[in-house]
């Protein structure tokens, strides 16, 4: 990199681009995508067998981290936020429903704004991807539908215990249709809390198999109400949940992160364009101000290969398929990107006009200063996936000590 002929001269990477319906305009298109990273504090210090924590605030070393990777004009978009105690599904993970978590999300936005960056919440349920141990509630699903792979088992042992445990052995609760509504007027709530925390806007995950997605899936999605049975009642809770979010904040300052091809968590729905195709299509019928929407590349996997991953698109008949249909639905509502994007592949993605943005996410934890990296030709730092999914007893490490470029090297 970094010769005359390099494509960096005329990428749109570093073009303005409007979002929020035109009422921000950002300077660049190297966004910071959602990632968890498990850095919270303990909101009870006192944490024991009988009274485990299961409630974390966000604290200084996260708002350095978040700091980092702010740049004047840049979109940073935050891990995912629990909207409640039964939505979160690991520890050190920072909800946004308790007025501690509120303040401090709120510093870290402030500092952000005064590196001139923008920051929209992410909101996040983890579902059926989840054990009661972490919660202290039921597990709520769609369907009381049990997990697929009968060993696999949830990433952290119950608090203070040593031992992983299996999915399997905690199969979630059918949600009745009050909990649908309350947990839908849970995300309202911490959507309203977070812009006035100071947040630019909110972002729901709809996507990586969490609860949005499970409704989504035909897999976990077994009703035969108006929330499941067709790929149209599918959506309904997507829809509805949406819609009460953009009374909440308005549209404007609302957007949606997508997994259309995604097989994380046990994602394994049926009728797949025809789901999302209708799900985006009501969309942008009855919010077309959205902020934004983000999609991941249908190759891209977090669990797979390349190459196994394409064996399962070809299985359902979509060995060619890419994000071109989502992208005529949307329309001129800006349409972001994420799937495995590097200094190498990054270049020629935004100029056709397909994608409008990129989200960069392993390589933005690696280097902090990515954008300056990307338009300098400056080699990229590699990342170290150990220290990805804390929590740690030195959490800075593999955090905030990624240094930035120096050309003194």
């Amino acid at each position: 990199m970094g010769s005359l002929a390099d494509p960096r001269a005329d990428s749109r990477l570093f073009e303005p681009i409007k979002i929020a319906n035109g009422k921000i305009t950002l300077k660049h298109r190297v966004i910071l995508a959602p990632l968890t990273r498990n850095r919270g504090t303990p909101l009870n210090k006192e944490s024991t067998p009988e009274n485990p924590n299961r409630l974390w605030v966000p604290n200084d070393l996260m708002k350095e981290y978040y700091t980092q990777r702010a740049t004047d004009g840049g979109l940073v978009i935050t891990e995912g936020l629990p909207p409640s105690l039964e939505g979160n599904g690991m520890p050190g993970v920072p909800g946004i429903f308790l007025p501690e978590q509120a303040e401090g999300w709120k510093a870290i936005v402030e500092a952000v704004h005064a590196k001139g960056g923008y920051i929209y919440a992410q909101l996040w349920h983890s579902g059926r991807a989840n054990i009661p141990q972490m919660t202290g509630t039921p597990i709520q699903a769609p369907s009381a539908v049990p997990w697929d792979d009968p060993e696999e088992k949830f990433t952290y042992p119950p608090p203070h215990t040593s031992a992983q445990v299996k999915y399997a052995d905690y199969p979630p609760v059918e949600m009745t249709t009050a909990k649908i509504q309350q947990t839908i007027q849970d995300h309202a709530d911490a959507a309203r809390r977070a812009m006035e925390a100071g947040f630019d806007g909110v972002e729901l995950h709809g996507g990586n198999g969490y609860i949005v997605e499970q409704f989504l899936s035909s897999n976990s999605n077994r009703r035969a109400d108006a929330y499941g049975g067709t790929p149209e009642k599918r959506c309904t809770f997507a829809l509805e949940l949406m819609r009460a979010l953009a009374g909440a904040v308005g549209e404007e300052n609302l957007a949606l992160r997508l997994t259309p091809f995604g097989l994380f968590n046990q994602a394994r729905g049926e009728q797949r364009l025809e789901t999302f195709g209708h799900l985006c299509r009501e969309l942008k019928r009855t919010l077309p101000k959205l902020s934004y929407v983000s999609f991941i590349e249908p190759r891209y996997e977090q669990i797979f290969s390349a190459g196994e991953k394409d064996k399962f698109l070809e299985s359902w008949g979509m060995p060619t398929v890419d994000l071109s249909m989502f992208r005529t639905i949307f329309a001129e509502t800006p349409f972001f990107v994420a799937g495995g994007f590097d200094d190498r592949n990054c270049w020629g993605v935004t100029e056709g006009g397909q994608y409008d943005g990129i989200l960069f996410g392993r390589y933005f934890i690696s280097n902090p200063d990515l954008p300056e990296r990307l338009r300098n030709g400056y080699p990229l730092a590699r990342y170290d996936r150990s220290r990805f999914y804390g929590p740690f007893e030195d959490p800075a490490v593999g955090y905030t000590d990624y240094p930035r470029y120096s050309l003194a090297r």
